[in-house]
C-alpha cells in the first residue's frame, strides 16, 4: 500500500474512533441524567412534608428535561454514524414519566425503578 493510502486508512481509524468516543459519551451523559432523575424520584415519593414535595417538584421536572436533552443527543449521535433504529435506546433509557404520572402521585413506583413502566410523552 502506498504512503498516502497508509495514511488514510489512519485517519478513517482515528474517524472511527472519535465517532465512538463521542458516542460513548453521549451514552454517559444520558446515564448520569436518568440517575439524577431517579434519586430526585425516590426523594420525592419519599417526602411527606408538601413544602419538601413543592420544592422537590420542579426540581424534578427540570432533571427530567435534562435526561431529554441527553436523550436527545445521544439519538442525534446515533444518527450521524448511521445507526437509525433506536429500539435499543428506548428499552435501556426510558424516558422518565412526568410528575402526574410518576413519582408524585400517589401509590406508584418511583421513577425509574424495574416496577415502574415508563410512561410516553405526547
Amino acid at each position: 500500500m502506498s504512503a498516502r493510502g497508509e495514511g488514510l486508512r489512519r485517519i478513517e481509524k482515528d474517524i472511527v474512533a472519535e465517532k465512538a468516543a463521542t458516542l460513548g459519551r453521549a451514552g454517559e451523559r444520558l446515564e448520569q441524567a436518568l440517575a439524577e432523575v431517579t434519586e430526585l424520584g425516590a426523594r420525592l415519593a419519599a417526602a411527606t412534608d408538601p413544602q419538601e414535595r413543592a420544592r422537590l417538584g420542579p426540581e424534578y421536572e427540570r432533571a427530567r428535561a435534562r435526561a431529554a436533552s441527553a436523550r436527545l443527543g445521544l439519538l442525534i449521535q446515533r444518527e450521524a454514524i448511521g445507526l437509525r433504529h433506536h429500539r435499543i435506546v428506548d428499552q435501556q433509557f426510558p424516558e422518565p414519566p412526568p410528575l402526574e404520572a410518576g413519582p408524585c402521585s400517589r401509590g406508584t413506583a418511583v421513577a425509574g425503578s424495574a416496577s415502574t413502566a415508563p410512561t410516553p410523552l405526547p
